[in-house]
């Protein structure tokens, strides 16, 4: 029949309008009038697919399916079927089972009976991927509608957007309509500390008490019996050093310099720790930071061979380094458009996924004159870039091991993207990169 149906998930809708407004997926932090937010569901819907509304199905959860006071109010509107389904505590949080299930039989059924035309689905639930595809085989063309979000995370299965035959999305704005924020402080206020609880806090501290020395540090001739007259030192407490221990003890395995003794005593005087350094008059190290008063080689320690020299690598670091990578230049309502332009507008193909990193990593930046920093490093990627280029590739099925070899052409290809959209926007591209 020439009509259309919205099968609403409540729990979707309200929870991410919450998550945009309040930052908090929790129902509780806003206030939904419904009469408002049927209305305009109805005039949306009748909007987008040209069709007269049959019916808003309101799917939602309630503890032993007894209907909460807004089940109540709704199943009151016209055009308006509330089915709930059962809310049961596990784990210490709230769960709601066969809510899934019932959209997917109703959904089935209507387009069985070919009761509709067109459905609009509010849900962002993967389970309800079977469902649509049967409405699908029987003639039925599916509307998903989406809210928009604002804490970064995709609030919708990709596999049904990818099935869907129309896709809109719920901005903020529509959705600031029947949907406002609650003032929890005004409603629940804070109260007051108790009288004797205040009293206390209000009390002068009390005395510390006196601090006992441990028995570690009370001198070995107290701490033995005496044994022929003589008093018997205490037993010393053996420590077995870690490698790490050992590592810090450079000067432990330098030799000794002008007649002092491993422990860096002598008649002269005392030597200052820090390395074989040569001895002045005065008994003391000159220079005592290495042979040649520079840093020597670190010394490693080796399970299998002891001490080891190993020179400590200095990294490569470039000007493009400092540079603030993406996810540093993307708030979180950014990155939820970021994706919902994946999703929907990307093909996926490697040039283009490089192509799209590198635009938006040049408009967020702002100044692109700061990114001429890059050119004398080209065809490098500054590390921390490069390593999210390709994991934001990967999220397209890129790189992924194909005959248990990881795709190298598909690798260049994501750089070459990179650089080419870069020499397009950034001043003196042009000269160092080559199509």
């Amino acid at each position: 029949m020439d009509r259309c149906v919205v099968l609403v998930d409540a729990g979707y809708l309200l929870g991410a309008a919450a998550s945009l407004l309040a930052g908090d997926p929790s129902r509780s932090r806003v206030t939904v009038d419904h009469a408002a937010l049927i209305a305009a569901l109805r005039e949306r819907a009748e909007a987008e697919t040209g069709l007269p509304l049959l019916r808003i199905y309101w799917f939602d959860a309630a503890p032993d399916r007894r209907p909460m006071p807004e089940h109540r109010r709704l199943r009151v509107l016209p055009r308006v079927t509330v089915r709930l389904g059962a809310l049961t505590r596990a784990e210490g949080r709230w769960v709601q089972k066969g809510v899934d299930a019932a959209m997917h039989a109703e959904l089935s059924e209507l387009a069985r009976n070919r009761a509709c035309a067109d459905v609009v689905l509010i849900t962002g639930d993967g389970d309800l991927l079977p469902g649509m595809m049967t409405a699908k085989e029987h003639g039925v063309a599916v509307h998903l509608w989406a809210l928009q979000a604002a804490d970064g995370d995709f609030n919708q299965s990709e596999d049904l957007v990818g099935e869907a035959d129309e896709r809109r999305v719920l901005d903020r704005e529509w959705i600031e309509g029947p949907f406002s924020l609650r003032e929890n402080a005004s409603v629940f206020p804070a109260p007051g500390p108790r009288q004797e609880i205040a009293k206390i806090l209000a009390a002068p501290p009390a005395v510390a008490p006196p601090v006992v020395q441990p028995a570690a540090v009370v001198p070995a001739a107290a701490g033995a019996p005496a044994v022929h007259g003589r008093t018997q030192p205490a037993a010393a407490l053996k420590v077995v050093p870690t490698p790490k221990d050992l590592a810090g003890r450079a000067s432990a395995v330098t030799p000794a310099v002008n007649g002092h003794g491993p422990n860096g005593h002598g008649p002269n005087g005392h030597v200052n720790g820090h390395g074989a350094g040569v001895t002045g008059s005065n008994g003391h190290a000159i220079g005592g930071t290495g042979a040649a008063g520079q840093a020597g080689p670190v010394l490693r320690w080796s399970s299998d061979r002891g001490w080891v020299d190993r020179p400590t690598p200095e990294p490569a670091v470039t000007a493009g380094d400092s540079l603030p990578t993406l996810a540093q230049l993307t708030t979180a309502e950014q990155r939820w458009v970021d994706r919902e332009e994946d999703i929907t507008s990307i093909g996926g193909d490697a040039h283009e996924v490089g192509q799209v990193f590198a635009r938006r990593w040049s408009e967020r930046l702002g100044d692109v004159e700061r990114l001429t920093v890059l050119w004398p490093d080209y065809p490098r990627i500054p590390h921390r870039v490069d390593g999210e280029l390709l994991r934001y590739a990967a999220r397209f099925g890129l790189l992924a091991h194909k005959d248990d070899q990881i795709d190298e052409h598909d690798r260049y290809a994501i750089r070459a993207g990179f650089w080419k959209e870069l020499a397009a926007r950034v001043p003196g591209g042009s000269m160092v990169v080559d199509d």
